[in-house]
């Protein structure tokens, strides 16, 4: 049972349990990216059956959720060269040659993408125990920038969709997860879940934006996780989560004055990768159609140098 007086109190002693500390080593920039090995992507690539793929991105363009909070915005795409310089000659290209080029504008967390390792800090500790200010300063994450995760995370995915077992079909807002609910689905999904694997928590939050308008769908309440899932998320040893929702945990949160703590253990401490903002719907209706909820998933963000999140366009394959 949670004191919602004492969210310090809590934090604390959840870091203390659920800490990954010197697992892989003092250098490690992975986090729990660490339990997908080579077994685990073959064991992923095997479960391709059917050839069915499925993006699990929201649309990145102007009409998406975000509304300014913390200074994020929709993505702004502006053409450099269209078909009409090509049409009207104006690019200077020879033998009748032309062509578009165009570039985007965008906070790097506004629409389907990971939190990195630097993006959350502890009192002052990044992940693995490093000085915050040491990691992350003006020029970038210097030490764990989500560069490092363009290649590992490629494996076997699960879809845990919570909203359709436990809530049939959606979640309210404010609907805390706990470890009682993801059991639930697993066992009504028929699925096993742990070391190594992706898993995707779906709440059905995203189907509720698409359908009454985007309101506060980033930045406002949500249904998400519980705090209590500190313990499954580090006992299970998956080494990722992702939700179709703006900030992964329950919001509002479940103390009186906190603001993400389940981020506040799960990243810096126990170096969980988390994704947010997830499109989950479409894969969702097939695996309740043919009743298998794992797939081969593969989901490498954009390699921005240092950068402490990055978009990604996840692949299920089943």
């Amino acid at each position: 049972m949670l004191d919602r007086t004492d969210p310090e109190g809590a934090i604390a002693a959840a870091a203390a349990a659920c800490s990954n500390w010197g697992r892989w080593g003092d250098d490690d920039v992975l986090g729990t990216v660490n339990f997908i090995d080579e077994a685990k992507r073959r064991e992923g690539a095997a479960l391709v059956r059917r050839g069915a793929s499925f993006s699990l991105s929201q649309r990145f363009d102007m009409n998406g959720p975000q509304k300014g909070w913390r200074r994020r915005t929709n993505p702004v795409h502006t053409m450099l060269d269209t078909g009409t310089d090509a049409a009207l000659g104006n690019q200077g290209f020879p033998h009748g040659i032309g062509g578009a080029d165009d570039v985007v504008s965008m906070p790097l967390q506004c629409s389907t993408q990971w939190d990195g390792l630097g993006h959350i800090f502890d009192h002052g500790r990044a992940w693995n125990g490093r000085p915050a200010e040491k990691v992350v300063t003006s020029e970038g994450d210097l030490v764990t920038g989500i560069e490092h995760m363009a290649a590992p995370v490629a494996g076997r995915g699960v879809l845990l969709d919570v909203g359709r077992v436990v809530g049939g079909g959606e979640l309210p807002d404010g609907f805390a997860i706990t470890e009682e609910h993801l059991r639930a689905t697993i066992d009504a999904h028929g699925v096993a879940v742990g070391r190594g694997d992706i898993v995707c928590v779906r709440t059905g939050h995203l189907t509720r934006a698409r359908r009454d308008g985007w309101g506060d769908y980033a930045g406002g309440p949500a249904p998400g996780l519980s705090f209590t899932t500190a313990s499954w998320l580090h006992r299970t040893e998956i080494a990722a989560i992702a939700t179709d929702t703006w900030g992964f945990e329950v919001r509002p949160n479940e103390f009186d004055d906190a603001f993400q703590p389940l981020h506040q253990v799960a990243i810096p401490n126990m170096g969980l990768l988390i994704g947010e903002l997830w499109d989950l719907d479409a894969l969702a209706a097939d695996c309740a159609s043919d009743g298998v909820h794992e797939f081969w998933l593969t989901a490498g963000p954009i390699p921005v140098t240092g950068a402490v999140g990055a978009p990604v366009n996840p692949i299920a394959v089943k």
